[in-house]
């Protein structure tokens, strides 16, 4: 089964075609192709491939559609195939996916190794029984409630989300990842926030922020390195909270992680790890998973479930070739 979110692309009956060849060649005779939708990204679509018996689900789009085919697989055991077609397309550079070859990508999604990855649950203004519980992961083919959203990648509060949703479409269409740039020039003069942090339900510490960014994997576009030490199956979360007040202090932040030193001020980057995180902000900010926008949220409640998600990725003689 292909999930395929036709905004992506501007010859969908090509792009078919391209992957039923591709299947062919590595020896698969039957695909099916199901669209996302406004209303539905890829979840619903998702969960129908599974009750129906597919042997992979693929994410044929952005980030956004491998986000939703990847919450609907975790925990039942169903692999992920990556077939990028968007933006970033992150979990694919994270996983030393192709991400300009079609033809390769599917390759490796219907023959390649699978690995076992870690996936972050969010829950937006968390119920009291969200709060309590152990973790947040919902049981496989269960309903997953409105306010709960897994992501592969990263999570985040305030600049970074703000960035996500300030990008224009038809920017990203026309020039790629340079499109977050502009958006993030857009955001620079934002406001600082309080952010109220309790990591693995310790005690809580308040820092003024701009952004609070929380990671399974650790590579942003162009081989950034946020999270240097982030392993997608160690299950671990790196948080970084970043709290720059002007123009200069922002290009100190960018030096650091564009260099990955080990000096950052500590008065603007503060890092640490853990399985488990409830942020508190004030006021609210604008939140994401992996790319995709959501509600503003008072407070979020983070949790991770170690190995939940099947992905196909390249086989040992890939890895030694690449």
């Amino acid at each position: 089964m292909v999930v395929l979110n036709p905004t992506k692309f501007a010859d969908l009956d090509d792009v078919r075609r391209q992957v039923v060849r591709a299947a062919g060649a590595a020896g698969v005779s039957r695909v099916v192709f199901v669209d996302s939708t406004e209303a539905d990204p890829g979840f619903g679509q998702t969960r129908q491939a599974v009750a129906g018996g597919a042997d992979v689900v693929c994410a044929l789009g952005g980030d956004g559609t491998v986000r939703a085919v990847a919450q609907s697989l975790a925990g039942t055991g169903v692999p992920l195939g990556v077939l990028p077609g968007g933006t970033g397309n992150l979990l694919a550079r994270n996983l030393d996916l192709p991400v300009d070859d079609l033809d390769d990508a599917v390759r490796i999604a219907l023959t390649g190794s699978e690995r076992r990855i870690d996936i972050g649950w969010l829950a937006v203004d968390p119920t009291s029984a969200q709060l309590a519980a152990e973790a947040l992961t919902p049981a496989p083919g269960r309903p997953v409630p409105a306010n709960l959203h897994a992501f592969a990648v990263m999570a985040g509060l305030g600049f970074d989300a703000a960035v996500m949703d300030d990008a224009p479409a038809g920017l990203k269409a026309a020039v790629g990842w340079a499109a977050y740039v502009v958006a993030g020039v857009r955001s620079l003069r934002g406001s600082r926030f309080e952010a109220r942090i309790a990591l693995d339900h310790g005690r809580p510490a308040t820092r003024a922020a701009r952004t609070v960014v929380v990671g399974n994997c650790g590579q942003l576009t162009g081989g950034v390195e946020l999270f240097p030490d982030a392993r997608p199956d160690d299950g671990i979360l790196d948080v970084v909270t970043i709290s720059p007040k002007g123009i200069a202090a922002w290009a100190r932040v960018v030096a650091d992680v564009l260099t990955r030193g080990d000096d950052a001020d500590a008065a603007h980057v503060h890092r640490r790890t853990g399985s488990e995180l409830v942020i508190e902000v004030d006021p609210s900010q604008r939140a994401q998973v992996d790319g995709d926008v959501l509600p503003e949220a008072a407070r979020v409640r983070i949790t991770v479930a170690p190995a939940a998600l099947l992905v196909r990725v390249p086989g040992l003689g890939d890895r030694k070739a690449r």
